[in-house]
């Protein structure tokens, strides 16, 4: 607490710096100035008044003599009124020095004072001109109505100029000047907010001008794309694409933000993550494969740096799901082929993992699997060293369409006959990317060997749970890799919602295999996946839906209990 008061005291002294600056000097750079702290000093306010609501009047004179010449400073800078929600924060201030009970009449003039200042914010807006206030009344408007039909007027004045400036590109004579744009945007920073203000906003992003620098301020950039963010101005996607292909920081701290709302909201199902993920706007401007490269390339980077995390794999996944669903949305003919997106895939891969299993009646999931097998068993196994790409580029295709590795597993448990070698192969490198082929040879080993395992077991009147784990073990090296452990867990876990003899000790076999908060939050994120697989892909499964929603409340509760 007494640090804060510290702080106070410290960033008190250094407005009262700026706002004096700012009151003597009304060049182009003190207005930058005040344009660029304007964020700050917003946060500052608020500060302020939480500090002032806590104290008696005499308090806040005694430790803020200079308040009155802060406050008035701030209430007669026309950006600061501007900004946000600094007007808001001004009033709540100026009453928090109001003397409810005037004892002399020093403290009623400094009353009468603050309300000519409260009453200065309120109207800072309205022009004060006799002559237009006559010529208004004379039409039949009073200021209030006129006042903000002129600003939406000259906004849209402004915003038309610009379009016919951006679309007329050889007629010199009608184009607005570059120092004009520049500085319109500088202007717009503390406006941003301003729902009447949205126009010009959209209008300036979208007007390219023709000169080879940026024409529009930096800090315009960073003002509209923080106000997007935080939802307090809504633009059509085309602006954002704008916004984001001419600014990079703006999109970088566009998909943190969305990092951030995926790693601080408890209990993240995909449904969740889908809602963020559509929310941010980010699958629709990556339809624009530059953006695209810059947003998968952050996937990229957050799963190398977590070990391919399964919540950052479920992300990756979940966004390449809405972007691609933007994709055929907007670009009923592709604009951009699949290889503009995907430059070090095969083309041919890139097709056959883009289809929609949902156009693919259930009985033939087999092939386009196995072609997936094919294709990337080639370019991982048969690739010559130092070519493009690499085993990784091919896996992180793959991951992106993860839903494939899961339908592989359930065509593998539906079927008796021998399970087929390109499935084995391609859930052995989805699960084990990095193993080499003598590797992943015993890994399909192993689970060929649980698969027949299953297979004896679904035949029994009676199943138990330990006899389920202890023959699912059988045979396994003991070295066996955490991907092939993931792999085994896979199948046991599918095994018990998919077979009815399995779903019977679904609850004692999960308690048996999460005996540890990794491999509970493993099954947690297994089960929220499969329910929305099926949802997704309009697959009923009686029985299965409710087991696999009920063993996933009881796991969240016992997490919870653990914390």
């Amino acid at each position: 607490m007494a640090q804060d008061s510290v702080d106070l005291s410290s960033d008190y002294q250094f407005w009262m710096g700026k706002l004096s600056v700012w009151d003597q000097a009304s060049t182009l750079e003190s207005q930058q100035d005040t344009c660029l702290h304007l964020p700050q000093f917003q946060e500052f306010l608020r500060k302020l008044y939480g500090a002032l609501k806590e104290m008696d009047f005499n308090t806040v004179i005694e430790r803020f003599p200079t308040i009155g010449q802060l406050l008035a400073k701030s209430c007669w800078n026309s950006f600061i009124l501007a900004y946000d929600e600094s007007q808001k924060i001004l009033i709540c201030c100026l009453c928090c020095l109001i003397n409810k009970e005037p004892q002399n009449s020093e403290e009623s003039k400094l009353n009468s004072w603050i309300q000519s200042l409260i009453s200065h914010i309120l109207s800072a807006f309205r022009f004060d001109k006799k002559e237009v206030g006559r010529f208004t009344q004379g039409l039949g408007y009073a200021p209030v109505d006129y006042y903000p039909g002129l600003l939406k007027n000259m906004v849209l004045s402004l915003a038309s100029e610009l379009r016919e400036n951006h679309l007329d590109g050889f007629n010199t004579q009608r184009r607005m000047a570059p120092e004009r744009v520049t500085s319109l945007s500088r202007v717009c920073v503390p406006l941003v907010t301003l729902p009447d203000v949205e126009p010009l906003v959209e209008a300036l992003l979208t007007c390219h001008g023709h000169e080879d620098q940026e024409i529009l301020w930096p800090e315009f950039f960073d003002a509209v794309n923080e106000a997007f963010l935080q939802k307090k101005i809504s633009l059509p996607t085309s602006a954002i694409v704008c916004l984001w292909l001419r600014h990079l920081p703006s999109l970088e701290k566009a998909v943190l933000h969305l990092f951030e709302k995926l790693i601080s909201s408890e209990r993240n199902c995909l449904r969740r993550i889908e809602c963020f993920i559509k929310d941010s706007s980010l699958p629709q401007a990556a339809c624009h494969p530059a953006i695209f490269w810059i947003v998968d390339e952050m996937f990229r980077y957050a799963l190398l740096e977590t070990d391919g995390a399964p919540e950052v794999l479920a992300a990756v996944q979940v966004f390449t799901q809405c972007f691609v669903e933007a994709l055929e949305k907007e670009n009923k003919q592709l604009k951009f082929s699949l290889k503009t997106y995907f430059p070090y895939a095969s083309p041919s891969l890139a097709m056959v993992l883009l289809q929609n299993p949902t156009d693919i009646p259930q009985g033939h999931w087999h092939q386009p699997l196995k072609h997936i097998s094919e294709l990337l068993r080639k370019i991982v196994e048969d690739q010559t060293c130092g070519s493009c790409g690499g085993p990784f580029e091919s896996w992180f295709l793959f991951a992106h369409f993860g839903g494939w590795a899961n339908t592989a597993i359930e065509q593998l448990l539906m079927s008796e006959a021998e399970p087929p070698a390109a499935l084995l192969w391609l859930l052995a490198f989805y699960y084990s990317p990095c193993d080499g082929s003598q590797q992943r040879a015993q890994t399909m080993v192993e689970v060929r060997a649980v698969l027949g395992c299953l297979l004896r077991l679904s035949r029994r009147a009676t199943l138990s749970a330990r006899d389920l784990l202890a023959a699912a073990g059988e045979g396994r090296d003991a070295d066996a890799g955490p991907g092939a452990s993931a792999l085994i867990r896979r199948l046991l876990l599918t095994f018990l919602l998919r077979v009815p003899g399995g779903r019977a000790i679904a609850r004692d076999a999960v308690a048996l295999m999460a005996h540890t908060d990794e491999i509970t939050h493993e099954i947690i994120g297994f089960l929220d996946q499969t329910l929305y697989r099926w949802d997704r892909l309009g697959i009923e499964a009686p029985g299965a839906g409710e087991l696999a929603k009920e063993l996933l409340q009881e796991l969240h509760a016992q997490v919870q209990q653990r914390m």
